[in-house]
């Protein structure tokens, strides 16, 4: 359907970048000789960007935070399903968030495991996968999704504007504390990025 183009595009896009990183450039640079894609920009912006350890706890606990407002969306859907009776009759913009929530934890479990760059430094579990950077599509999707499922219950027009404008701001420290924090290369955050942008996409359009 025409409606669905825009997600479509974009989920294209993340795929067409995902395989672009994976033979483009690609270089040992990471820790213990790893291999990384696009490896001349990853590798300047990482040197430029250096790390900060204050960003890094700051997106850890804003995913924290996201996790807290999925399961609250969560909650408020089971509270639904108790009341009337029906999965049916649930708010079709809470059945179809819980689609993408579950297309979330597919994603997020896929590339845990699916090692297309490795993080340019190596954390307490040795190293890692870092593409796309996951904690970028859990907090983006969650917040971006959550800007367009408000609007169907507050009804409070400058307590949804504060909210709408609360959402910005968390995706906007995400996205920048994350590359910032040096955990990440640059093209994991695009990653990131774009699959996230596709879900979100996919969810405005759907309800």
């Amino acid at each position: 359907m025409k409606k669905y183009i825009s997600p479509s595009i974009l989920l294209f896009c993340f795929i067409v970048f995902t395989i672009l990183v994976k033979f483009i450039d690609v270089q040992a640079i990471g820790p213990q000789s790893s291999l990384v894609g696009f490896a001349t920009i990853n590798a300047a912006v990482h040197v430029f960007l250096g790390d900060h350890h204050f960003w890094y706890i700051l997106t850890q606990l804003l995913g924290v935070l996201a996790i807290l407002v999925a399961g609250a969306f969560a909650v408020f859907g089971f509270v639904q399903l108790i009341k009337r009776k029906s999965f049916l009759k649930v708010d079709r913009s809470l059945i179809v968030l819980g689609i993408i929530y579950i297309a979330v934890i597919v994603l997020y479990v896929l590339f845990e495991k699916l090692a297309v760059n490795y993080r340019p430094v190596i954390t307490d579990e040795g190293l890692e996968p870092s593409y796309p950077s996951t904690h970028t599509m859990l907090i983006l999707t969650i917040f971006g999704t959550a800007r367009y499922a408000l609007k169907q219950y507050i009804k409070n027009e400058k307590l949804f504007f504060t909210l709408q404008i609360l959402c910005l701001v968390i995706m906007i420290l995400t996205i920048a504390g994350r590359l910032i924090s040096g955990v990440h290369w640059f093209t994991d955050i695009i990653g990131g990025l774009l699959i996230s942008a596709s879900l979100i996409s996919y969810y405005s359009r759907s309800i």
